[in-house]
């Protein structure tokens, strides 16, 4: 019976790296879209969310079938129940990368008022954010959780500094108004998506020690 139930863990594990990869590619391109004004791979991106949510419901349905045959207690039980709640995380990472792309649509037609190196930087470290979560899940890394959730301050502070670099163009020129505001959405919809990061991984810790980081 324990060999089944661990069998199973490792389908469990190797979905939730599935579902990581697919939320690395799914940022990946709504990032190329945005940084090339690029509609189609736009489009592409937000179709792409099916993708994520499709490998929701399988790691969902694996989940359950662990908990109601195996019927498992203490430890693996709080493993369980802790994937549970970081492919609600994860899922909702996706739409934020569509969403992303949505907005990319809207602004395809003139040109950007600044450069987005600050926003691309949100990108790469919300992507590793959320690969070293699930990297801390597979791996039962205690500190490399910590790391991430640590990281979550660099997203902030980068956010903090697109949203005054955008106050300043508006300052400068009232018809930048229009298009700061979606590109501060964006900036908002990364810094999103690194809080996510920050629930997996420390739904993460949880899994391993039983206490939740933010208690």
């Amino acid at each position: 019976m324990r060999n089944r139930f661990d069998q199973q863990l490792v389908e469990l594990n190797n979905e939730l790296i599935e579902m990581g990869s697919l939320i690395e590619q799914a940022i990946e391109m709504a990032v190329g879209a945005l940084v090339k004004q690029d509609v189609e791979r736009a489009n592409k991106a937000i179709e792409f969310d099916e993708n994520i949510d499709r490998q929701e419901k399988t790691i969902e349905s694996l989940c359950l079938k662990l908990l109601l045959q195996q019927q498992p207690v203490a430890k693996d039980l709080r493993l369980v129940s802790s994937a549970l709640k970081m492919i609600t995380d994860m899922e909702r990472i996706g739409d934020h990368a569509a969403d992303i792309s949505e907005i990319t649509i809207l602004l395809a037609g003139a040109p950007y008022i600044k450069k987005l190196e600050h926003i691309q930087t949100m990108a790469k470290e919300t992507t590793l954010m959320v690969v070293n979560s699930i990297d801390a899940f597979v791996n039962k890394d205690v500190k490399l959780a910590e790391e991430v959730i640590k990281r979550d301050d660099v997203v902030d502070a980068l956010f903090s500094k697109v949203k005054q670099e955008l106050i300043d163009l508006i300052a400068a020129n009232a018809k930048n108004g229009e298009q700061a505001a979606d590109l501060l959405m964006i900036a908002k919809y990364f810094e999103r998506i690194g809080d996510h990061a920050t629930n997996i991984a420390e739904w993460v810790i949880f899994s391993i020690t039983g206490h939740h980081y933010a208690e």
